[in-house]
């Protein structure tokens, strides 16, 4: 890729909901691309579809970014020359550009009615023909049109697609594409509320911000030849296009969405999920770095990403491969950052004076931090025992002399450390030549009320001596 000018990239995500993990995933590219090339990124908001707007969801769209360990170069609360970066406080520049287009003969008034639009597109469909305007308010002479809106007609402000023409882009990733005018619509430009399209808007954002590359997803590309022509009227050059694959849901099936599962950026944190495990799963959906390590830490990722090398496929959002790889970030974590990362995630009946002793037992099974309360519950919650599962290698009057020694061997420790437990534990099956795997499974099934379960051993300190004895005199009771 040729670079002949400062690399400025963007995300401008809209107010009305959730961040996409789509979306984040994105970002992160357009971030890196930015960052390894001494240019800038660039957060802008996108907030002109005013009924769609959700209150919160601008600070929460900030939040979700910085708590994902990013951050921009300018745009809101971090202003540059380019300001303001919310396109609620541009209206002015947007209706301004629609005007030079009116002048230039480039665009021109439409009076049509909600009404009349609606029975047009009906007629059309009736005759299987794409809905799209039919240019009724083009016949319209200026003076005409002038006096309408001086008599304070409701409006809105359509661009004048030239006909026949072949609108041409170049994708980084899939090539030249070329369009036929007569199939674009004549877009509007400013809505009668004066607030500009998404289309007026982004195009004239990103020409006056000076954006160099646009990476998005691809479900963009089939408005791009809209933005080319714009691009066109206005005679500014546009700007490289990278449209990228979309994530497909986790079964394989379909663009990722909230029907097969989570698709928020912030939910994926709220699970457990770390924020540098996540940017790192980002990194290698579509994307490999020559030797084709999937650890990556972010500074790696910016010194060996380049967009050219994107697969141009959708990928999986690989819900397995995911929790392997945050498994391994959290089993990278020292002792006092695991202990800091997990504090969200306890439970309230949860005995942190235990946390010290309960953690280590757990933290190599840990997949995700919000785990921690059904890998460590049976600590400090009732357990349900059955006394078939502890009589099922063996016969009642064993496992009661089993629980009836252990209970006292356990009892008459003085020092109730790890190496004690083990050590009267491993003597008092040895010495009476109790089966070995059937004596410890049941240990366990009592201890823990599971089959699967962190060392016995370890468990059994962190359990403490007063609530073993409760559960070997209620495992003894049941059994009897």
């Amino acid at each position: 890729m040729t670079i002949n000018k400062t690399i400025r990239t963007r995300m401008a995500p809209s107010p009305t909901g959730d961040m996409h993990v789509g979306s984040m995933a994105t970002l992160l590219k357009n971030y890196a691309f930015a960052k390894k090339n001494n240019g800038q990124f660039i957060l802008r908001i996108e907030d002109t579809d005013q009924n769609r707007l959700i209150k919160g969801s601008k600070s929460e769209l900030k939040q979700v970014i910085h708590d994902y360990g990013l951050d921009w170069d300018e745009g809101p609360d971090r202003d540059g020359k380019y300001g303001p970066y919310v396109q609620s406080q541009r209206l002015e520049i947007y209706q301004k550009k629609a005007k030079e287009l009116i002048d230039k003969d480039l665009a021109y008034y439409c009076f049509c009615s909600k009404d009349r639009l609606v029975k047009v597109r009906e007629a059309q469909r009736a005759e299987k023909k794409p809905p799209r305007y039919d240019r009724h308010c083009l016949s319209l002479s200026k003076e005409e049109a002038q006096k309408k809106v001086d008599a304070g007609k409701k409006y809105v402000i359509r661009l004048k697609v030239p006909a026949n023409q072949e609108v041409k882009f170049t994708d980084l990733l899939r090539g030249e594409i070329i369009v036929n005018s007569n199939e674009i619509d004549d877009q509007v430009l400013i809505k009668s509320d004066g607030y500009p399209t998404y289309h007026l808007a982004v195009v004239t954002d990103d020409h006056l911000m000076e954006i160099s590359h646009i990476m998005r997803g691809e479900e963009w590309i089939s408005s791009t030849p809209k933005r080319i022509l714009l691009y066109k009227a206005f005679g500014w050059q546009p700007p490289v296009y990278i449209h990228i694959p979309v994530f497909l849901n986790p079964d394989g099936k379909g663009k990722m969405s909230k029907r097969k599962g989570t698709v928020s950026a912030r939910l994926f944190l709220d699970q457990g999920y770390l924020p540098e495990a996540m940017l790192n799963f980002f990194m290698i959906l579509g994307w490999a770095p020559k030797d084709q390590r999937e650890i990556l830490t972010l500074e790696e990722y910016i010194k060996e990403f380049n967009p050219k090398d994107i697969s141009a496929k959708s990928v999986v959002f690989d819900l397995d491969k995911l929790k392997w790889m945050n498994g391994i970030y959290i089993r990278n974590l020292d002792f006092s950052q695991l202990k800091q990362r997990v504090q969200p995630f306890l439970p309230t009946d949860f005995p942190t004076e235990k946390l010290d002793l309960i953690l280590p037992l757990i933290k190599e099974r840990l997949e995700t931090l919000d785990q921690i309360e059904q890998l460590t519950e049976f600590f400090y919650r009732d357990i349900e025992l059955e006394s078939a599962k502890l009589l099922k290698k063996a016969n009642q009057k064993i496992v009661l002399d089993e629980l009836n020694k252990t209970q006292s061997a356990l009892d008459s420790l003085t020092d109730w450390s790890i190496e004690s437990i083990e050590q009267v534990i491993r003597n008092l099956q040895e010495s009476n030549d109790w089966k070995r795997g059937q004596y410890f499974m049941m240990l366990r099934l009592v201890i823990t009320g599971r089959k699967i379960s962190p060392p016995l051993f370890e468990t059994i300190h962190a359990l403490g001596q007063k609530l073993t004895r409760e559960r070997l005199a209620k495992a003894y009771q049941l059994v009897a």
